[in-house]
């Protein structure tokens, strides 16, 4: 497993680990078995992110659903891996 691979699976382990009701839930997808399942939830997590001004759905769903679609598409784990590390980053830094 290559270095950028390691850090998304790192990411979502972070997830799991930090937010323990969604991190159940991606646990359960990121099975791998489950792409049948997971592909369309993280297609409908997308288009839901897009509309995200709307009230019942929200822009918190467009990385959720690049993050299950990242792990059927290797190409798109490098990307998402460093996106979350440096959203994360940000976070923090907006924290204090």
């Amino acid at each position: 497993m290559d270095r950028q691979n390691r850090r998304f699976a790192r990411q979502i382990t972070m997830i799991e680990s930090r937010m323990p009701r969604l991190g159940g839930t991606l646990g359960a997808l990121s099975l791998p078995h489950r792409t049948w399942l997971r592909v369309p939830v993280a297609l409908l997590l997308i288009l839901g992110g897009l509309v995200g001004f709307l009230p019942v759905v929200g822009f918190w769903m467009l990385p959720l659903g690049v993050l299950l679609l990242a792990i059927d598409l290797p190409r798109l784990r490098p990307l998402v891996g460093s996106a979350f590390v440096r959203a994360r980053a940000s976070w923090r830094r907006w924290r204090r």
